[in-house]
Protein backbone atom coordinates (compact mmCIF):
# COMPACT_ATOMS: atom_id res chain seq x y z
CA UNK A 1 0.00 0.00 0.00
CA UNK A 2 1.26 3.60 -0.93
CA UNK A 3 0.28 6.18 0.82
CA UNK A 4 0.79 9.85 2.18
CA UNK A 5 1.04 10.53 6.43
CA UNK A 6 1.00 13.98 7.29
CA UNK A 7 1.02 16.24 9.78
CA UNK A 8 1.11 20.00 10.56
CA UNK A 9 1.70 22.10 13.63
CA UNK A 10 0.27 25.31 13.81
CA UNK A 11 0.19 28.61 15.60
CA UNK A 12 -3.03 27.75 17.06
CA UNK A 13 -6.13 26.18 16.20
CA UNK A 14 -9.09 28.32 14.46
CA UNK A 15 -8.13 27.75 10.09
CA UNK A 16 -7.98 30.95 8.10
CA UNK A 17 -6.47 33.00 11.01
CA UNK A 18 -3.99 30.64 12.52
CA UNK A 19 -0.61 29.83 10.79
CA UNK A 20 0.76 26.30 9.67
CA UNK A 21 4.59 27.11 11.25
CA UNK A 22 5.64 23.44 10.07
CA UNK A 23 5.04 20.96 7.78
CA UNK A 24 5.98 17.06 7.89
CA UNK A 25 4.79 14.43 4.94
CA UNK A 26 6.59 11.20 4.60
CA UNK A 27 5.34 9.01 1.59
CA UNK A 28 5.01 5.10 2.83
CA UNK A 29 5.55 2.40 0.26
CA UNK A 30 4.85 -1.53 1.58
CA UNK A 31 4.75 -0.23 5.11
CA UNK A 32 8.11 1.50 4.91
CA UNK A 33 9.23 5.54 4.63
CA UNK A 34 9.99 5.98 0.89
CA UNK A 35 10.50 10.37 1.11
CA UNK A 36 10.19 12.98 3.03
CA UNK A 37 8.79 16.34 2.57
CA UNK A 38 9.30 18.51 6.04
CA UNK A 39 10.20 22.23 6.52
CA UNK A 40 9.34 24.75 8.89
CA UNK A 41 7.15 28.00 7.64
CA UNK A 42 7.35 31.62 8.74
CA UNK A 43 3.98 32.61 9.82
CA UNK A 44 4.88 35.75 9.04
CA UNK A 45 3.51 36.81 12.70
CA UNK A 46 4.39 35.75 16.16
CA UNK A 47 3.73 32.60 17.38
CA UNK A 48 1.61 32.44 20.64
CA UNK A 49 3.51 31.08 23.66
CA UNK A 50 0.54 28.14 24.41
CA UNK A 51 2.03 27.00 20.60
CA UNK A 52 5.45 26.90 21.29
CA UNK A 53 5.18 25.08 24.32
CA UNK A 54 3.31 22.57 22.58
CA UNK A 55 5.46 22.56 19.32
CA UNK A 56 8.47 23.59 20.30
CA UNK A 57 8.63 25.59 17.50
CA UNK A 58 9.47 29.48 18.24
CA UNK A 59 9.85 32.94 16.69
CA UNK A 60 13.58 32.46 15.66
CA UNK A 61 13.34 29.14 14.49
CA UNK A 62 10.98 30.07 11.70
CA UNK A 63 12.43 33.33 10.91
CA UNK A 64 13.82 33.75 7.61
CA UNK A 65 11.88 30.05 6.49
CA UNK A 66 10.23 29.83 3.77
CA UNK A 67 6.43 31.28 3.49
CA UNK A 68 3.45 29.15 2.35
CA UNK A 69 2.60 30.49 -0.20
CA UNK A 70 5.76 29.68 -1.51
CA UNK A 71 5.52 26.02 -0.58
CA UNK A 72 2.24 25.17 -1.46
CA UNK A 73 3.15 23.77 -5.04
CA UNK A 74 6.25 21.90 -4.32
CA UNK A 75 3.79 20.65 -1.70
CA UNK A 76 1.25 19.38 -3.85
CA UNK A 77 3.92 17.80 -6.07
CA UNK A 78 5.19 15.47 -3.91
CA UNK A 79 1.58 14.54 -2.38
CA UNK A 80 0.70 14.02 -6.39
CA UNK A 81 -2.41 11.77 -6.45
CA UNK A 82 -1.64 9.57 -3.72
CA UNK A 83 -3.89 8.79 -0.75
CA UNK A 84 -3.09 10.87 2.11
CA UNK A 85 -3.81 10.49 6.11
CA UNK A 86 -3.80 12.55 8.86
CA UNK A 87 -4.98 11.79 12.73
CA UNK A 88 -7.88 13.75 12.90
CA UNK A 89 -7.54 14.80 9.46
CA UNK A 90 -10.19 17.36 9.22
CA UNK A 91 -8.33 19.96 11.53
CA UNK A 92 -4.86 19.57 9.59
CA UNK A 93 -6.84 19.69 6.02
CA UNK A 94 -8.95 22.62 7.02
CA UNK A 95 -5.63 25.05 7.72
CA UNK A 96 -4.16 23.68 3.77
CA UNK A 97 -7.54 23.86 2.18
CA UNK A 98 -7.86 27.79 3.90
CA UNK A 99 -4.11 28.54 2.48
CA UNK A 100 -4.79 26.32 -1.04
CA UNK A 101 -7.91 29.19 -1.80
CA UNK A 102 -6.09 32.28 -0.06
CA UNK A 103 -2.97 31.80 -2.62
CA UNK A 104 -5.47 30.09 -5.59
CA UNK A 105 -2.18 27.24 -5.25
CA UNK A 106 -2.41 23.70 -6.78
CA UNK A 107 -3.47 21.29 -4.14
CA UNK A 108 -2.90 17.05 -3.53
CA UNK A 109 -5.36 15.67 -5.73
CA UNK A 110 -5.83 12.37 -3.45
CA UNK A 111 -8.17 10.85 -1.15
CA UNK A 112 -7.69 12.58 2.38
CA UNK A 113 -8.36 9.51 5.35
CA UNK A 114 -8.70 10.54 8.90
CA UNK A 115 -6.85 7.59 11.02
CA UNK A 116 -8.70 9.02 14.27
CA UNK A 117 -12.20 7.50 14.02
CA UNK A 118 -11.02 4.14 12.12
CA UNK A 119 -8.73 3.57 14.90
CA UNK A 120 -11.39 3.95 17.49
CA UNK A 121 -13.06 0.79 15.55
CA UNK A 122 -10.00 -1.47 15.09
CA UNK A 123 -8.58 -0.79 18.59
CA UNK A 124 -11.92 -0.44 20.36
CA UNK A 125 -11.62 -0.15 24.46
CA UNK A 126 -8.18 2.24 24.72
CA UNK A 127 -7.92 4.93 27.26
CA UNK A 128 -7.79 7.67 24.48
CA UNK A 129 -7.38 7.47 20.78
CA UNK A 130 -4.30 10.47 20.68
CA UNK A 131 -1.41 9.84 18.67
CA UNK A 132 0.49 9.05 21.09
CA UNK A 133 -1.49 6.48 23.06
CA UNK A 134 -1.75 4.35 20.03
CA UNK A 135 1.79 4.39 18.89
CA UNK A 136 2.40 3.30 22.34
CA UNK A 137 0.00 0.36 22.20
CA UNK A 138 1.23 -0.85 18.96
CA UNK A 139 5.01 -0.20 21.14
CA UNK A 140 5.94 1.17 17.98
CA UNK A 141 9.51 3.15 18.72
CA UNK A 142 9.45 7.23 19.53
CA UNK A 143 11.40 10.17 20.03
CA UNK A 144 10.05 13.44 20.35
CA UNK A 145 6.23 14.22 19.55
CA UNK A 146 4.53 17.56 18.42
CA UNK A 147 6.99 18.03 15.55
CA UNK A 148 5.58 17.71 12.05
CA UNK A 149 7.96 15.05 10.39
CA UNK A 150 8.36 13.11 13.84
CA UNK A 151 4.44 12.71 14.50
CA UNK A 152 4.00 11.94 10.38
CA UNK A 153 6.67 8.94 10.81
CA UNK A 154 4.50 7.32 13.79
CA UNK A 155 1.32 7.92 12.55
CA UNK A 156 2.60 6.04 9.15
CA UNK A 157 3.72 3.25 10.99
CA UNK A 158 0.65 3.21 13.20
CA UNK A 159 -1.91 3.37 9.99
CA UNK A 160 0.08 0.52 8.32
CA UNK A 161 -0.29 -1.26 11.31
CA UNK A 162 -4.17 -0.88 11.44
CA UNK A 163 -4.24 -1.80 7.82
CA UNK A 164 -2.20 -4.99 8.50
CA UNK A 165 -5.04 -5.70 11.30
CA UNK A 166 -8.03 -5.35 9.10
CA UNK A 167 -6.37 -6.96 5.99
CA UNK A 168 -7.78 -10.14 4.71
CA UNK A 169 -5.68 -13.02 3.58
CA UNK A 170 -2.63 -10.16 3.67
CA UNK A 171 -5.14 -8.12 1.03
CA UNK A 172 -5.27 -5.01 2.02
CA UNK A 173 -8.91 -3.42 2.52
CA UNK A 174 -10.17 -0.91 -0.40
CA UNK A 175 -10.25 2.33 0.47
CA UNK A 176 -13.74 2.67 -0.17
CA UNK A 177 -14.00 0.57 3.33
CA UNK A 178 -11.60 2.48 4.78
CA UNK A 179 -13.43 5.43 3.68
CA UNK A 180 -16.86 3.65 5.18
CA UNK A 181 -15.11 3.01 8.27
CA UNK A 182 -14.27 6.85 8.96
CA UNK A 183 -18.22 7.32 8.99
CA UNK A 184 -17.74 10.52 7.39
CA UNK A 185 -17.91 11.30 3.26
CA UNK A 186 -14.74 11.74 1.49
CA UNK A 187 -12.62 14.17 1.96
CA UNK A 188 -10.17 16.16 -0.93
CA UNK A 189 -8.70 19.66 -1.13
CA UNK A 190 -10.20 21.73 -3.46
CA UNK A 191 -8.66 21.75 -7.06
CA UNK A 192 -8.63 25.49 -8.14
CA UNK A 193 -8.35 26.93 -11.46
CA UNK A 194 -6.27 29.98 -11.24
CA UNK A 195 -8.27 32.56 -13.49
CA UNK A 196 -6.43 35.15 -15.17
CA UNK A 197 -7.25 38.65 -14.42
CA UNK A 198 -8.83 41.19 -16.68
CA UNK A 199 -6.65 43.88 -17.47
CA UNK A 200 -7.57 47.48 -16.09
CA UNK A 201 -8.70 48.68 -19.63
CA UNK A 202 -9.44 52.12 -17.97
CA UNK A 203 -5.98 52.20 -15.25
CA UNK A 204 -4.23 53.94 -17.90
CA UNK A 205 -6.75 57.17 -18.43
Amino acid sequence: MRFIAFDFETTGTVPGVDQIVEIGAVRFVNGEPEAVFSTLVDPLRPIPPGASNVNGIFDHMVKGKPTIDTLLESFAEFCGDDVMVAHNAPFDAQFLTADIKKHESSAPKGLVLDSLPIARKVFPGLPNYKLGTLVQHLKIPTAEFHRAEADATYLGHMFTAMVKRISIGGQAPQIANLVALTGKPELRFPQIVRQPKQMDLFGAF
